[in-house]
């Protein structure tokens, strides 16, 4: 079971209205604060995943998380990670976390067997995370303290092939390969040098 905070005013008034509140309260029950090992083999095998974010206003960001099988490591039984890769340098996600560490993570497979998984929490960012040594093309290792994971039904995820991983996905001993943007004249007088905390 998740805990009495997990629906809030805004949840319940909906909830109410389309006579959904037994049947969210069952999923709320369904709901856990622990890692399953069916959770642990779903989230380490992830080569993408959601995540959102909000500032200390609560104006809300949305990215798309990815990399290689194992990118997402469960390092407890209330604690997951993963790392951050070379991006646009806006750190809008991360950036938030400073301001507010609550995060929503989906996971979700869109080719094989359909299946969501969500998980809230706290984050920290660290730039000095022992994992970083481990973890290539890493600059910083986000840590998610677990407050809630739930799965999250299917039925409209649409059935897509995959075709390959992405070419920008990091690789042990392998030169990252650099986007084209970042030659472009807009850009390349602005672009840093990569930071990456593996060896």
């Amino acid at each position: 079971m998740i805990g009495p905070d997990f629906f809030h005013h805004g949840n319940r008034a909906l909830q109410d209205a389309f006579a959904s509140r037994a049947l969210a309260d069952r999923l709320e029950q369904m709901g856990r604060r622990e890692f399953t090992d069916s959770d642990r083999d779903f989230i380490q095998s992830a080569i993408y995943f959601f995540l959102a974010t909000a500032d200390d206003q609560g104006r809300p960001d949305c990215s798309f998380k990815g990399g290689p099988p194992g990118f997402v490591r469960i390092t407890g039984s209330a604690e997951l990670t993963f790392p951050d890769y070379d991006g646009n340098g806006m750190f809008k996600s991360l950036g938030n976390l400073e301001a507010n560490p609550h995060v929503g993570l989906l996971f979700i497979t869109m080719h094989g067997t359909p299946r969501r998984l969500r998980v809230n929490g706290r984050a920290t960012v660290r730039r000095d995370d022992p994992l970083l040594r481990e973890t290539p093309g890493a600059q910083m290792i986000i840590r998610v303290a677990v407050d809630a994971i739930f799965p999250n039904c299917p039925r409209y995820i649409p059935q897509l092939s995959l075709v390959e991983p992405s070419v920008y996905t990091p690789q042990p001993g392998v030169a990252p390969t650099e986007p084209a943007w970042k030659g472009f004249d807009a850009f390349k007088d602005v672009v840093p040098p990569r930071q990456d905390g593996s060896v």
